[in-house]
């Protein structure tokens, strides 16, 4: 039988194990499944309320918006309704995709100032920058100006009292005239004013290896897609452990790296694309995060 002096015991040893290792309580609530809902792009504008009940359904806890519009919201809904879709599902938002070639064509922030708007009502960390047309990107003059303008919107941002993150593709980690966009804005930014969104499959893509990147720059990647590589084509995705990246190799350098959280993307499916999300989720969840 338990005795009061026994209890308090056993209390005193559990306070010492939960003060030694608070990081792995920490790790252990943080590793939740998000999924960026462009992968739902065909679904999402049809039936907005089903597809959020059924992301939740396939086991995700996160999800990441984009194109978000002052004239239409998230597909019909106010940052206010689709919160509360949202919370109604036990989802949260800790990053948007905003379009920013305003910024990027004449410094104008006024998307700028749309996205940090949606993004506070949603309760996001980043406001992510998710894409930069070729338009701009011509130069290493065209670049040095991208870095310059960015790290305006990044100071911006913070002053808004959140974080500027940006996602790549593949073209970041090509030359131009002899520097790459990738590595200009890790050099030119500062780790407190802009986080990075390594998307995974398009690193590997470019023949990258992502854990090269967090050596290099350790701490600068928050968040990471995972998505992966088909392993017959690799212009193609497929379900998250089917494919060819080495998932678990990258996810064992996460705290170097800097991976607070885990968000899955698929732009191409074989199979039906609620089957691909539930399959991916669980994969993330009891393979590569447990």
């Amino acid at each position: 039988m338990t005795n009061r002096r026994t209890f308090i015991a056993q209390a005193g040893l559990i306070s010492a194990g939960l003060a030694l290792a608070p990081e792995l309580l920490m790790a252990k609530t943080n590793k939740v499944a998000g999924l960026q809902l462009y992968t739902l792009r065909a679904q999402l504008p049809k039936d907005v309320k089903g597809v959020i009940a059924k992301v939740a359904q396939a086991g995700y806890k996160e999800v990441e918006v984009y194109g978000y519009s002052k004239q239409n919201g998230f597909w019909g809904l106010s940052p206010v309704e689709f919160k509360a879709l949202l919370t109604q599902h036990g989802l949260t938002s800790p990053s948007g995709h905003y379009g920013m070639d305003k910024l990027l064509e004449t410094g104008s922030m006024d998307e700028v100032n749309d996205a940090i708007a949606a993004a506070k009502v949603l309760g996001h960390k980043y406001v992510t920058m998710p894409y930069i047309n070729i338009k701009f990107r011509k130069t290493a003059a065209d670049i040095k100006s991208i870095v310059t303008k960015v790290n305006t919107a990044a100071a911006h941002i913070k002053k808004a009292g959140l974080k500027m993150a940006y996602h790549n593709h593949d073209f970041e980690l090509i030359s131009v005239e002899g520097v790459t966009l990738y590595e200009e804005l890790l050099k030119g930014t500062q780790p407190g004013m802009l986080d990075f969104e390594m998307d995974l499959y398009w690193v590997v893509r470019a023949g990258n290896d992502p854990v090269n990147w967090f050596k290099k720059y350790p701490g600068r990647f928050s968040m990471v897609h995972v998505k992966d590589m088909d392993k017959q084509d690799n212009k193609l995705n497929t379900e998250v452990g089917s494919g060819s990246v080495d998932f678990k190799q990258i996810f064992a350098n996460a705290k170097l790296g800097g991976i607070k959280h885990y968000i899955v993307e698929q732009e191409n499916f074989k199979i039906d694309p609620y089957v691909s999300i539930a399959q991916s989720s669980k994969y993330l969840l009891n393979n590569l995060l447990s």
